[in-house]
């Protein structure tokens, strides 16, 4: 069930409002409920696999707790992380490790019969799983105390508004809330219906748009050249931002109605100035659960200078994974690893050459390094796109072929008979976007004033409101990284 989707804009109401009527020991219980609801709505099957996580993880937490024997704790632990790991490797990347198989096979001239059977992937199957390894881990760090009630638990792991994509919660912030008293709050009520307007406005309005191009484009990497390449690459890093951001507003919004907080996904990523602060700011809860369970295991930046360079390697390499079954998130995750490792191999030299040039924290450097951030990104996305590793070769090289193939114009003709209003619309929706990011950073200060009175802001939900009814992409598209 969609956010973007009516069933969902039924949904939502129902289960707001017996949420407040049931007294405050039955409502975990109704969000249980729901969010099982919401789960089998995509397929009943599904729910096997999140009562299974749920149940295995549950049991070695309690387990674990009542163990102090560092040995036999570490033997569960194993037993938790590899349970789950090896659900997610059936349902996700079976298919993907028989084609590598079969590969091998095939280069060493050998019989290979051996065919997957062909699994749906559960809805937000990579999201829990990271979620259950997380409180596993935490409980065996002694961070947490084994959870003892199990409605409680399971509920962590299926609250339905960060069900499908996220934010990737802790045990340690998120249970707590299920025992506390919770009251309808105006303010907290408003604030989660403005973030999810945006959220909505962002997906409908401004993603879907540019994914019409962005496919168009990505799904005949041969057919189009130069500028075309170029801007839907550009369209591409706006286009995956507006959708996921979008999910996580709406997400963290649900939440807010019923007086629940989880993780902000998102804080500005495109104007961060390094690419290392661009992942301080993107998937915050994704790549903070990368730093704490992957990098910082794996001995973090308290090692040799190569070990942090492999360190870093290897955890950009899970997280593309972590993202699909394919070689394209892989060489993705790979590629913003190598930004990293040379960002922090080149920290010195950049910084005397811009204490030569007297640059050292000046705006003109902070340009500098927001425009060469989002380059890099962008180029990453490529990647990230692409159909096929040969697909995103194909529009690199054709990346730099000016002046052939199709006008930029074309990739519109799947939704309107007016390319070029089309074009001038989405590139005015990306400056906007823009606008708003540098409200946000109080970057505009006087703008920030004007924008902050009760009238301007009545009228820019209204605005948001008839832009979503009339601008919105009538497709009902899916989330991107509800495929995930």
């Amino acid at each position: 069930m969609a956010f973007n989707s009516l069933r969902f804009l039924i949904y939502l109401p129902v289960v707001f409002i017996l949420y407040w009527v049931l007294p405050q020991r039955y409502r975990w219980g109704l969000l249980l409920i729901a969010s099982y609801g919401f789960c089998s709505v995509c397929a009943p099957t599904f729910l096997i696999w999140i009562i299974l996580s749920t149940l295995g993880s549950y049991a070695v937490g309690r387990v674990m707790g009542w163990i102090l024997n560092r040995g036999r704790r570490q033997v569960l632990l194993a037993l938790g992380i590899g349970g789950n790991l090896g659900l997610l490797f059936v349902l996700k990347y079976l298919g993907f490790a028989d084609e590598i198989l079969r590969a091998v096979f095939g280069y060493l001239n050998l019989t290979y019969q051996l065919t997957p059977p062909n699994l749906l992937l559960p809805v937000g199957i990579s999201f829990y799983t990271l979620q259950s390894i997380g409180y596993l881990v935490d409980v065996y760090r002694g961070t947490i105390e084994p959870e003892r009630h199990l409605g409680h638990f399971a509920l962590y792991m299926a609250f339905f508004p960060k069900l499908v994509s996220g934010p990737i919660e802790r045990a340690g912030h998120l249970i707590p809330q299920f025992r506390q008293a919770h009251s309808l709050d105006a303010q907290r009520l408003f604030g989660g219906l403005r973030l999810m307007l945006w959220g909505m406005f962002k997906k409908v309005v401004i993603a879907d748009r540019l994914a019409v191009y962005v496919n168009e484009v990505y799904a005949q990497p041969g057919g189009y050249a130069g500028w075309t390449i170029v801007i839907a690459t550009l369209f591409s890093a706006v286009h995956i931002y507006s959708d996921f951001s979008g999910y996580s507003d709406i997400a963290v919004g649900v939440a807010r109605l019923f007086d629940l907080d989880v993780i902000q996904n998102f804080h500005q990523p495109y104007l961060a100035t390094t690419v290392s602060e661009f992942w301080r700011r993107w998937h915050v809860s994704f790549s903070s659960w990368l730093r704490d369970y992957v990098y910082i295991p794996l001995g973090g930046s308290r090692v040799a200078r190569w070990r942090r360079d492999l360190n870093i390697m290897i955890t950009f390499l899970v997280s593309g994974l972590w993202h699909g079954a394919d070689w394209t998130f892989v060489l993705w995750g790979g590629l913003h690893g190598l930004y990293l490792v040379l960002e922090r191999r080149g920290k010195k030299a950049s910084d005397r050459i811009a204490g030569a040039l007297r640059l050292e924290d000046t705006a003109v450097r902070r340009m500098m390094g927001v425009v060469t951030m989002f380059l890099l990104v962008s180029f990453a996305w490529i990647f990230f796109y692409a159909q096929s590793v040969p697909d995103a070769l194909l529009l690199i090289r054709n990346l730099v072929r000016f002046g052939s193939g199709p006008d930029v114009m074309a990739p519109w003709a799947g939704l309107t008979d007016a390319p070029l209003a089309e074009m001038a619309l989405a590139w005015g929706l990306i400056g906007l976007l823009a606008l708003v990011h540098l409200i946000r950073a109080e970057r505009l200060p006087q703008v920030s004033l004007v924008a902050d009175r009760a009238t301007v802001r009545w009228a820019a939900y209204l605005l948001l409101a008839l832009a979503i009814m009339n601008l919105g992409v009538a497709n009902e598209l899916p989330f991107v990284y509800a495929g995930f």
